[in-house]
């Protein structure tokens, strides 16, 4: 029997590409091998083991002192989120992010990061590392909800918390959070007593000025938007988790409900959002960014 034998080094982990890429060549080398049998060193050119992912451009003015706002459309890739027939909240919450973005560059004053431009995924913790590897100061996540209840409407803004205020903010904190958990992703933890203590300090500062941001939204959004009946509520989000970036989850509403999945796929009612989104930034920003 004729054997075919392989010596590599490989000091990292293979990406999906250059595995394809070897496995590929395995085959190749197999079928141009000649019939006696002897011994192969098969060489590649693989690609550096992944590191931090690029960060985004930043749009708006070019002066540094300009207050950034770091806009993070939910889920993408193959990772759609909620849908309703032809509609993704993937799709839904690029659009929104867009239309925000585009809103705040025309107003001027404001520079913006988007997480994706694209339909592309990124792991939780990335999302907010983006925000605060670029020294944002605001960071918001948008999502667009599902529920059981076809009768379930209206948008919701949710700030961190370590345990949901109710019982559905912990719910769905937790279907969110389990993306990472999809892809093996770990969250360390604090190991000095210390650090943590200081962490939940410059933490529960944070959480005061997101909550402070998130009144704005509500207060600016009504009558202008449908919000739920609780709109203000915390959950423990992974993405919210940063320790100097105010950071709100805004669920836009819900693909479940028509009314809802109508309003989020129409260009007009992303024109609304983007004004009343835009407004509650720039007042956040003129009050110093707190309350």
């Amino acid at each position: 029997m004729r054997t075919l034998r392989f010596h590599a080094l490989v000091s990292f982990v293979l990406a999906p590409a250059a595995l394809a890429a070897f496995c590929g060549a395995l085959v190749a080398a197999d079928r141009a091998r000649p019939q006696a049998a002897r011994h192969y060193v098969l060489k590649l050119r693989l690609p550096p083991s992944a590191g931090e992912i690029g960060l985004p451009r930043i749009a708006g003015p070019l002066d540094a002192s300009a207050p950034l706002v770091v806009i993070d459309a939910g889920h993408g890739g193959h990772d759609p989120g909620a849908g309703q027939g032809d509609v993704a909240e993937k799709d839904i919450t690029l659009e929104l992010a867009r239309a925000l973005r585009d809103r705040l560059i025309g107003q001027g004053g404001v520079r913006v990061a988007l997480t994706r431009e694209t339909d592309r995924y990124l792991l939780l913790a990335e999302r907010a590392g983006i925000a605060r590897r670029l020294n944002a100061d605001l960071f918001i996540s948008l999502h667009a909800d599902s529920a059981a209840n076809p009768d379930a409407t209206g948008a919701t803004v949710y700030t961190l918390s370590d345990k949901g205020s109710s019982d559905e903010a912990q719910r769905l904190a937790v279907a969110e959070n389990r993306a990472d958990a999809v892809n093996g992703m770990v969250f360390a933890g604090q190991s000095d007593a210390v650090s943590a203590i200081l962490v939940d300090l410059a933490q529960r500062e944070t959480v005061a000025r997101s909550q402070a941001f998130a009144g704005l939204m509500l207060r600016e959004g009504r009558g202008n938007l449908r919000f739920r009946e609780r709109a203000m509520q915390s959950a423990a989000f992974v993405v919210l988790k940063s320790a100097d970036v105010p950071s709100v989850l805004l669920e836009a509403g819900y693909l479940s409900n028509t009314d809802d999945a109508a309003g989020l796929a129409s260009a007009e009612w992303r024109s609304q959002f983007a004004d009343v989104t835009a407004r509650a930034i720039r007042i956040f920003f003129a009050r110093g960014g707190s309350a």
